[in-house]
């Protein structure tokens, strides 16, 4: 099982805080370290000092870490243009040594969109766009050095263009789109993705979104086509303790009001999440993104690192 730490730095912390936090995951021997895209906090708390855009935080952590993927979970598809965010995305990647992962949705936190501005069309639209931006970002990466790219669709218009940078990774940095919905979400990711992620659900309920995109991978010809299968991710809410009281004390914030849906997460001791990630395995999940809530608690990170990982099958 391969383990990647996800973060939301909305909920208040600084470049500084991210840095820390990234190189003790690093050290620490999980896989990755994977970040919110959003630019507010969803409960009361303002989440001071404020947003840290997803991009530029990772080009700062590309440069001041070595071994660790690192990408977004998700960034939305209403915030950039598909042609600068392939760029950006690619550069992050060529800074990294080839490090990155862009995992991308279309958007539904529709109050960060009114405070800063950003245009949040209706839901249908929203897909729309996310299924030109990961044709266009997918086919620019992909287009052979000293060619152009062309598109056109509803939403967006592409003449003639370089497809330049060209990340380290070929075709491109690994794709990642998942989430609760039943039609879209499945075909969308079978048709571009690498990994399909079913975020902080139950067993039962994640297992039921597998088949759904696995259905949807023979529908649409991916299965036969020799591509890569792909990759299936869960993500879990974790507050892991030494003491049942340690485990509450972290599992905390998960009560205050939030906007977002309802969740799954494992509260309690080592084993009870060592337990988890077996059940997430015997479903077909082969990667799993542990989302822990405060950047100030390093020793959460280190007990999982040292009471979790040591248990895995060693493909961390």
């Amino acid at each position: 099982m391969r383990v990647s730490v996800f973060t939301e730095p909305h909920r208040g912390a600084s470049y500084d805080d991210q840095l820390r936090f990234a190189r003790l995951v690093e050290a620490a021997g999980f896989e990755g370290f994977l970040r919110a895209d959003h630019y507010q906090s969803m409960g009361d708390d303002p989440g001071l000092p404020g947003p840290t855009d997803a991009w530029l935080t990772l080009a700062g952590l590309a440069r001041e870490t070595s071994r660790i993927r690192l990408g977004t979970l998700v960034s939305s598809a209403t915030f950039r243009l598909p042609g600068p965010l392939a760029v950006m995305v690619a550069q992050v990647d060529q800074m990294s040594g080839g490090r990155v992962e862009l995992g991308i949705g279309a958007g539904w936190y529709e109050r960060e969109h009114l405070s800063y501005g950003i245009p949040f069309p209706g839901v249908a639209e929203r897909f729309d766009r996310l299924a030109e931006q990961l044709e266009i970002i997918t086919g620019l990466w992909a287009t052979p050095s000293g060619e152009t790219y062309r598109f056109t669709g509803d939403h967006y218009r592409l003449v003639d263009a370089p497809a330049l940078p060209k990340p380290v990774q070929r075709p491109g940095p690994p794709v990642i789109v998942g989430g609760r919905g039943p039609k879209r979400t499945p075909e969308l990711a079978a048709r571009y993705a690498d990994e399909f992620n079913m975020p902080f659900k139950s067993v039962a309920e994640t297992a039921a979104a597998y088949e759904r995109v696995t259905e949807a991978c023979q529908r649409t010809g991916r299965t036969e086509s020799g591509r890569a299968p792909l990759v299936l991710s869960a993500g879990i809410v974790v507050a892991i303790g030494r003491t049942d009281a340690e485990a509450q004390r972290r599992a905390a914030p998960l009560h205050v009001k939030s906007a977002l849906p309802p969740e799954d997460p494992v509260v309690g001791s080592p084993a009870q999440l060592v337990d988890r990630l077996g059940e997430f395995a015997t479903i077909g999940a082969t990667r799993v993104h542990l989302r822990l809530i405060d950047f100030a608690d390093l020793d959460h990170l280190e007990l999982i690192a040292a009471e979790v990982l040591p248990q895995l099958d060693g493909t961390r």
